[in-house]
């Protein structure tokens, strides 16, 4: 099977300053303690993991790089790939609410490997409460700008600020929307299941998204296909193949299971979908989306 990793990052902390790898104390994270992942890990780090498995091109996502240089990570990027081959593509940082977007998203549309950005909208730590980043009217109409700049949004939020989207849809529909790390369903009591399922069905409704199946790490517990094989059935439902990709995370899902954990799961979870289906999931719908011609 030809794989697309479709979200993962390159990093290194002693080279590059980001602020959530160096800093000190950690920042609370969704997975707890992550000492083990605040060091280097490029494309020789990511070999060595992937090793038993065909990885034919990789996306990386922006890793918190430092808000100061907005455009230096994908600066460096795109050197790293013109050196060593991959990335074939990149999702760079861009704040939407930012006075300098213009200036970034024209530095970031002249890169080659730069396809879509990601600007983490605020969020609530729980369902309910007020209403999400996604509203701000400084984020809506930075949302807007990328129409002109031809680059996408990929979106991380939790999925109970995921009725907030339409309306900010709306403004720019020829955006494509992809969502990370499948919509977060961190809460797997059976009423967090159930809103998560709800929420990212009305989502779906939205034509120009797509879902990447990562992410799935449940804090304190091992990386397990009985914790997660609904969740991705469930999500590839919802989306069909042609609107999903599968996705490492890596190094940050590593703090949960090990590549060949995660991509068997994967690979176990779709073992009763046609060839053309897991074709979908595992390459082509990235390949679709983020430009990237497979060999």
């Amino acid at each position: 099977m030809k794989i697309i990793d479709a979200h993962h990052h390159f990093w290194d902390p002693d080279l590059n300053y980001h602020p959530w790898l160096r800093d000190e104390p950690q920042i609370p994270f969704r997975y707890g303690d992550y000492s083990s992942i605040r060091t280097r890990f490029m494309h020789e780090e990511y070999d060595l993991v992937s090793a038993d498995w065909e990885i034919v091109a990789n996306v990386t996502m922006e890793g918190e790089w430092d808000p100061a240089d907005p455009t230096g990570e994908a600066i460096w990027m795109q050197k790293v790939a013109d050196s060593t081959g991959k990335p074939a593509a990149h999702v760079a940082q861009a704040w939407l609410d930012k006075n300098d977007l213009d200036e970034v998203l024209s530095t970031l549309a002249n890169l080659p490997i730069v396809k879509s950005v990601r600007h983490k909208p605020r969020f609530n730590a729980s369902p309910g409460g007020p209403p999400g980043g996604m509203t701000d009217p400084y984020f809506k109409a930075g949302y807007k700008a990328l129409a002109k700049s031809n680059l996408m949004f990929d979106l991380q939020t939790p999925w109970w600020h995921l009725y907030e989207v339409k309306s900010m849809a709306d403004m720019a529909p020829e955006v494509p929307i992809i969502l990370n790390h499948t919509g977060l369903p961190s809460d797997r009591s059976a009423e967090g299941l159930a809103g998560w399922y709800e929420a990212l069905k009305d989502f779906a409704q939205i034509p120009q998204t797509f879902i990447k199946i990562s992410g799935l790490g449940v804090p304190g517990k091992p990386w397990s296909l009985a914790d997660n094989r609904d969740i991705i059935r469930r999500a590839i439902d919802i989306f069909s193949p042609d609107r999903s990709m599968f996705a490492s995370n890596f190094p940050v899902d590593g703090l949960c299971g090990d590549f060949n954990t995660i991509f068997s799961g994967f690979d176990t979870s779709t073992n009763d979908y046609s060839n053309e289906e897991r074709q979908s999931l595992f390459s082509g719908t990235a390949s679709e989306v983020y430009g990237i011609k497979i060999l």
